[in-house]
């Protein structure tokens, strides 16, 4: 009975390494989603600028900021700071969507 019990065991272990943990490793066919501008800032600029992105303490409002500034001078902000805003906050393609998401907002 320990005999039967042991190989079942065994027998198991092996079926589910075999079976392997559900990852894919192939790369083929997916696709990597565009960063959301809008979620991005509203995780990254609220501590500064308020919930609603309407300015608060030393931080200007920004919820519309398209009104005043083009995008590509948004990511200028964004990437090297301004006033007391220090430059960084948002990298990258993060920064572009941010910027890009910004600048539709009027």
């Amino acid at each position: 009975m320990k005999k039967a019990m042991l190989t079942l065991a065994i027998g198991s272990a092996i079926f589910l390494a075999a079976c392997g943990g559900g990852k894919t490793t192939s790369t083929e066919g997916t696709k990597t989603a565009a960063p959301d501008g809008e979620t991005i800032a509203m995780k990254s600029c609220i501590t500064c600028h308020g919930g609603e992105l309407q300015g608060q303490g030393n931080a200007p409002k920004i919820s519309d900021e398209g009104s005043r500034l083009t995008e590509k001078e948004i990511l200028n902000v964004i990437e090297n700071g301004k006033g007391s805003m220090p430059a960084g906050v948002v990298k990258g393609a993060d920064a572009e969507a941010v910027a890009k998401w910004l600048a539709t907002q009027k």
